[in-house]
C-alpha cells in the first residue's frame, strides 16, 4: 500500500477544499403552471404533484354531504 511521504497539514489540507463546494442549483419555470423549481425534480402545487408540466398525481377533492 502505498504511505505519503510527510504528513499533510490540517490548514493545507482545509486550503485545498475551499473550493469543493455544491454548485447553485438550476431552476427553471414551469410553462403550464408558471412555478419556478428545480430542474428535473417533480414539485407540488396547489396538492397537484406536477413533473415537466404534467400533473403525475391530482388532489384529493373533498365531497362534504
Amino acid at each position: 500500500m502505498a504511505h505519503p511521504k510527510s504528513r499533510i497539514s490540517k490548514q493545507r489540507k482545509r486550503k485545498r477544499r475551499t473550493h469543493k463546494k455544491a454548485p447553485i442549483t438550476p431552476l427553471t419555470t414551469c410553462q403550464t403552471t408558471g412555478e419556478k423549481h428545480r430542474m428535473h425534480r417533480a414539485y407540488e402545487v396547489d396538492g397537484n404533484l406536477y413533473y415537466n408540466g404534467k400533473v403525475l398525481v391530482a388532489a384529493e377533492v373533498d365531497t362534504e354531504e
